[in-house]
């Protein structure tokens, strides 16, 4: 994952809500971008959560980025006949 990857997710315009898979196997939500900030130096982002709680996240320890549902698990879509 680059740094440049992140930002173009984060800077996305309409943004689209994304999950930040960390190497110790941390999930943090980001719902929108005023729930992350990135830090001048360019290799650590703060994430705030649900709870109102943080997180610190050197960028190095990002492996990838996942784009959809909040669920990992999808709903059925109903057909319509």
């Amino acid at each position: 994952m680059t740094i440049d990857k992140l930002k173009a997710a984060y800077e996305a315009r309409p943004f689209v809500p994304f999950t930040i898979h960390l190497a110790d196997g941390r999930t943090l939500r980001v719902e929108h971008p005023e729930f992350m900030a990135m830090m001048p130096g360019g290799r650590t982002i703060i994430v705030v959560l649900d709870d109102d709680s943080w997180q610190v996240v050197d960028l190095l320890l990002v492996v990838s980025l996942g784009f959809g549902s909040k669920d990992s698990k999808r709903k059925p879509r109903k057909r319509s006949a």
